[in-house]
């Protein structure tokens, strides 16, 4: 038998997960089955391009539906107060010193369910998350990454 992948998650990533999966219960289901609704009206079913794509959007929501309780059930929510403050893990807010762009950038720790790269939330599975979990304020770290290596150097860690 397969093993369950467990989700390691923060809790407002928890929270995020249900309120999109209440969202699309209530309100998205809803609103499809109104679409559907009027598309049959339309008629013939054969040349009915609303009702193809109302009934492609409502297996999408329903994919959806059924991947974020997924991950809810099997959801590890991190305890961010058991965790020490002087050491990254999820959870974390990592200030580095990004060599090869000669910037600071500001990285949060996330499980891979929550994470969002646009919005600098990068998850404990990618490699530069990978990199710096475990790792102190004044380490630096080198990362194979797509494009070559990337070389970081922790200059704070905190949480809100």
């Amino acid at each position: 038998m397969s093993e369950v992948k467990k989700y390691v998650m923060t809790y407002e990533g928890v929270k995020k997960l249900e309120e999109e999966l209440e969202f699309l219960k209530t309100v998205k289901r809803k609103e499809i089955t109104e679409k559907i609704k009027v598309a049959l009206g339309y008629g013939d079913l054969s040349e009915n391009s609303e009702y193809d794509e109302a009934k492609n959007e409502q297996a999408f929501v329903e994919g959806r539906i059924i991947t974020l309780e997924n991950m809810l059930r099997n959801a590890s929510i991190v305890d961010e107060s058991e965790i020490p403050s002087d050491v990254v893990s999820v959870g974390s807010k990592v200030k580095v010193k990004d060599f090869e762009f000669d910037e600071e950038v500001e990285y949060t720790i996330v499980g891979s369910a929550e994470a969002d790269p646009m919005s600098y939330k990068i998850s404990n599975e990618s490699p530069v998350g990978k990199a710096l979990i475990g790792k102190r304020e004044g380490e630096t770290v080198e990362v194979a990454v797509p494009g070559g290596m990337s070389k970081f150097q922790i200059l704070e860690i905190r949480r809100d």
